[in-house]
């Protein structure tokens, strides 16, 4: 996990750097109705965080398998309007959450990280897959804010 927390701490530089030095309407921009704006992808990427942190303790003490609940992308990035919200509040609040889940990380142990975990698709995978499958799916969701 050493190399996805590295990983992790890389994005969150490189992604700190983008908002401080891109303007507000390139983030605020829609190319459609139906595609995010970059800042509306910062936002799912906050409800991704607080799902993820909230499976990433739950396990911890839940029963095993630990049940994956799934979410709605779309339905939550309208129900938080984050198109409205404030891009610093939006950045800040993103990034303290991704802090969170470099601690939590780092704070794993082997046995943790073997956990079982059940998809929704009945599928058993352990904790350190969960933990990988979170950052591999932030840097593919950055990419699109970042280009």
């Amino acid at each position: 996990m050493e190399l996805k927390v590295k990983q992790l701490e890389s994005l969150l530089q490189k992604t700190t750097v983008f908002f401080e030095n891109t303007k507000r309407e390139i983030l605020e921009e829609k190319i459609s109705a139906e595609k995010w704006s970059k800042k509306e992808i910062l936002g799912h990427l906050i409800d991704s965080a607080i799902n993820n942190i909230q499976r990433f303790t739950e396990i911890q003490y839940n029963e095993k398998p630990y049940k994956i609940r799934q979410y709605n992308p779309d339905e939550l990035v309208k129900a938080n309007n984050y198109q409205e919200k404030d891009i610093d509040e939006l950045f800040q609040l993103w990034l303290q959450l991704n802090k969170q889940i470099v601690f939590i990380i780092k704070n794993q142990t082997p046995v943790t990280l073997e956990y079982p975990i059940l998809l929704p698709d009945n599928e058993v995978k352990n904790l350190q897959f969960l933990m990988t499958d979170y950052v591999d799916h932030l840097e593919h969701h950055l990419n699109q804010i970042l280009l």
